[in-house]
């Protein structure tokens, strides 16, 4: 189980620090809620304890293990669907998933076929959201600035290296 002060990765919307652990009364239920605040975005939620495993929750990854993250950025891009749904709906999962290097691929993929071909605006978005959930899990994990961590990532992808 987390604590105050972990630094944690909830799929979907980044990683954040948990500030606190609430106990709430919603719908004449009582039931007790991690406080987790987003430094990227600045945003706050509320998680109910018991559902962190079902929500699939996961501590950020370790300073070594984005040396890898940043290695597998710049490898190349692997294959898509040059159908744009099934492509959408394939990167969709795997920012579901909220493994770092499933979603660390999408960037990778999305970014490098929006230079080749362009992107559909609900790609471009996509893009935008994965972009910040990869960018957040970095700047915890570093203890980075965010502008710096998003000029190293495009950095990457614009085959400038590291």
């Amino acid at each position: 189980m987390f604590e105050i002060g972990d630094k944690v990765v909830y799929p979907m919307h980044g990683a954040g620090i948990i500030e606190g652990i609430e106990e709430r009364e919603i719908l004449g239920e009582k039931q007790s809620y991690f406080i987790l605040r987003f430094p990227v975005g600045d945003m706050k939620v509320m998680i109910p304890t018991a559902n962190v495993e079902q929500i699939g929750i996961r501590e950020v990854i370790s300073v070594e293990e984005i040396d890898k993250v940043v290695e597998f950025l710049s490898s190349d891009q692997s294959h898509m669907s040059n159908n744009w749904n099934k492509r959408y709906r394939q990167n969709m999962e795997k920012i579901k998933s909220g493994d770092i290097y499933e979603v660390a691929e999408v960037v990778r993929n999305l970014m490098l076929r929006d230079r080749e071909k362009g992107l559909s605006t609900a790609e471009r978005k996509m893009l935008s959201n994965a972009r910040q959930i990869l960018i957040s899990e970095i700047v915890l994990s570093k203890d980075a600035d965010e502008e710096e961590v998003t000029a190293l990532i495009d950095g990457i992808i614009d085959g400038e290296g590291v």
